[in-house]
């Protein structure tokens, strides 16, 4: 079963398939724990997020649309769901109001660290580097080298076109770029 198609698994799920369910659990919550770790920076709030929308996604299976591909679907559709959680929840609803279009992503140090003594200097200046961007060039670069999500599937995600997918992680990978460049260029 883990080793189906996308197509096939998400078409079993829809069958009502518990065990098509339980792989699609598995190879998805780490990943989009994360993502919701990353939006609403509180531990219990993203669990309790991401169990009610597994329940809600089984609990629907039926009148779930086919796909080819699962990731964007789930991403996108989590990306709303803990949006509009963390909006009605009384105790973030003041302080947060989230923005569906503008979700406010940072990076730890400790995700970009390597085990490559060169690059040190460069990770740990990376992380606040990525934490200037503004708050979808963060979202993008989060989604495409976190995540492993194709330009197509961040669009479908965030909910913009392809083109300004790919002209935001440009954009932030130029401003990264002369931004280390500059460092370089201060702690040579």
């Amino acid at each position: 079963m883990r080793n189906l198609s996308d197509e096939i698994l998400w078409k079993s799920l829809k069958e009502g398939d518990i065990s098509a369910f339980s792989v699609l659990f598995e190879k998805f919550y780490p990943s989009l724990h994360n993502y919701g770790l990353k939006i609403s920076k509180d531990q219990d709030l993203t669990e309790d997020a991401l169990q009610d929308f597994f329940v809600y996604i089984y609990e629907h299976k039926e009148n779930l649309s086919d796909l080819n591909t699962i990731a964007p679907y789930l991403f996108s559709s989590f990306r709303r769901f803990i949006i509009k959680k963390i909006n009605r929840n009384q105790k973030y609803a003041i302080v947060r109001n989230l923005d569906k279009d503008m979700v406010d992503i940072n990076f730890t140090p400790e995700e970009f660290i390597t085990y490559q003594e060169s690059t040190t200097f460069r990770d740990k200046n990376l992380a606040k580097l990525i934490n200037q961007l503004p708050k979808r060039q963060r979202e993008v670069i989060y989604l495409k080298f976190h995540c492993d999500l194709k330009a197509k599937e961040i669009a479908e995600t965030m909910d913009i076109n392809y083109q300004s997918v790919i002209n935001t992680l440009h954009k932030a990978i130029k401003n990264l770029r002369e931004e280390m460049a500059i460092l370089q260029l201060l702690n040579s």
